[in-house]
């Protein structure tokens, strides 16, 4: 056995044979080894897992919308929201020191016959009284525990059937002819202030301090636009009937949307801004088209017309741009509030 493994390890013969006849300067000659140099490499990169390839691609178009929305999101709302009250502080300026060069609604106030004024003033005190009846109701209906409940329901039915009360309650209103003293339309006009003041009886929530703030800065946004259309040319913005218009159906569509869409996304967000500050530059419009249009209709509506002049109609579209923009402060203040 041990001569088996021995001649399994040794050379066969033949191959013997083969290197003694091999020449001379093959056996001499040294292996030439090459050389290999090892050049200094940056790291090698490999390509990531599937599962890293697929986070590593930029997010589509849905997923940007519908992602978290960014720190921004309010920013241009806010923007255009600071742009239209430097513009109306700028237009204040201009009008107030007399730089228009036609004549504005202060300066024909001075030829106005005693009816003219009697139109306004009447026009005025309803308003006046649409804002106090809408906050008596709105504070009773929150004192009423059944009441709030049944006004704080959330919902698409909920939603539809307070634009359908306040709705209808508005176009009965409106139809109703006006006569001298108290009559069915003064009924009319006063259930259509409590059932608004019903609808946003949930806003008293946000608390004392936030109302009372959104009251004062209401007061003065309304004073100062109203000094703006009586000191403007007195047809200065009663072009603007057809953009406004346009600008409700953007702002009510969005609105609409927020319902489906929340903000914590970035499409809800940017609804949400849209209804928001774009909603308080709308109404903040639609108060100088109502005021130069009142104004106009109680300047060239005759006398002795077979129907009087209705001060509820006039009153009623001043009022609601009014209370679309006292709504809308108090949701920023809330906003701010909760920041802090």
């Amino acid at each position: 056995m041990l001569r088996l493994a021995l001649s399994a390890v040794r050379p066969a013969a033949g191959s013997l044979n083969l290197l003694n006849q091999a020449p001379e300067h093959l056996l001499r000659a040294k292996p030439n080894m090459a050389v290999v140099r090892h050049y200094a490499r940056g790291p090698v990169r490999t390509r990531a897992p599937v599962e890293q390839q697929q986070t590593l691609r930029a997010p589509s178009l849905k997923e940007k919308l519908m992602g978290p929305p960014s720190a921004n999101a309010y920013s241009m709302g806010k923007g255009a929201a600071a742009g239209a009250a430097a513009v109306g502080l700028g237009a204040l300026c201009y009008y107030g020191v007399g730089l228009g060069k036609h004549t504005s609604i202060a300066d024909n106030a001075i030829m106005w016959p005693e009816y003219v004024r009697d139109r306004i003033q009447s026009t005025y005190a309803f308003f006046g009284g649409s804002c106090v009846l809408t906050a008596a109701a709105a504070a009773a209906v929150f004192r009423s525990p059944r009441l709030l409940e049944l006004t704080s329901r959330g919902g698409i039915l909920a939603t539809i059937a307070s634009l359908a009360l306040v709705i209808g309650s508005g176009a009965v209103a409106r139809s109703i002819e006006y006569q001298p003293g108290l009559g069915p339309k003064h009924l009319a006009w006063a259930v259509h202030c409590a059932i608004l003041g019903a609808v946003i009886a949930p806003i008293c929530f946000m608390g004392g301090p936030i109302l009372t703030r959104a009251a004062l800065y209401t007061g003065g946004i309304v004073g100062g636009l109203s000094t703006i259309a009586a000191c403007a040319p007195s047809d200065k913005f009663l072009a603007m009937g057809g953009p406004l218009a346009i600008g409700l159906g953007v702002v009510f569509a969005s609105s609409l949307a927020s319902m489906w869409l929340p903000p914590t996304t970035a499409l809800g967000a940017g609804l949400a801004s849209m209804s928001l500050y774009g909603g308080l530059v709308l109404f903040s419009g639609f108060l100088l088209y109502d005021t130069q249009r009142m104004v106009r209709k109680a300047e060239v509506y005759p006398q002795y017309a077979y129907a009087p002049y209705d001060p509820i109609n006039a009153s009623m579209s001043i009022y609601m741009d009014v209370l679309n923009i006292f709504i809308r402060i108090v949701t920023i203040l809330s906003g701010g509030q909760r920041r802090k």
